[in-house]
């Protein structure tokens, strides 16, 4: 069976045809010269972040699916938490004729200023199942705390 591209400005006049003609032919242009196009190359990417406040500390929870955790480092300095890592493509022998490849792979590094009323010594990260929590304790200084009316 054949897979045959759909191009629905084939049979109807539109004043672009011409356009979409020339841009779907010069894709395929550079397609054979430089081999695979490039909706299937490696693309930079960053994991998607949560990140929370609370009363004692600030939280980031970052998604890192397929990483393990040595692959992953973390870093403070000058107020600045860095987490990078690398997501390793996993290579497998393709002997079919078509292949694509949605899933994003390479380094990353994200990198949050924080408030300086963050406990440096105190900093805390954990990872399950993908998913890397970063626990960074407010200063006793920075907590909200009530203050006390006197009378007279």
């Amino acid at each position: 069976m054949a897979i045959i591209k759909w191009e629905p400005y084939r049979r109807t006049l539109t004043p672009l045809r011409g356009w979409f003609e020339w841009s779907n032919q010069m894709s395929q242009l550079m397609d054979n010269i430089f081999g695979e196009s490039a909706e299937s190359d490696v693309v930079a990417w960053g994991p998607a972040v949560d990140i929370a406040e609370n009363d004692d500390n600030y939280q980031i929870v970052a998604e890192l699916p397929g990483i393990r955790m040595d692959e992953v480092k973390i870093s403070l300095e000058n107020n600045v938490l860095t987490i990078r890592g690398e997501k390793r493509h996993e290579v497998t022998e393709n002997k079919r004729n078509y292949r694509r490849i949605e899933r994003c792979y390479g380094q990353f590094q994200r990198s949050f200023t924080l408030p300086s009323s963050v406990n440096a010594e105190e900093v805390k990260a954990e990872m399950d199942n993908g998913v890397l929590t970063i626990t960074l304790p407010k200063a006793e200084e920075a907590k909200a705390r009530e203050i006390p009316i006197k009378g007279k």
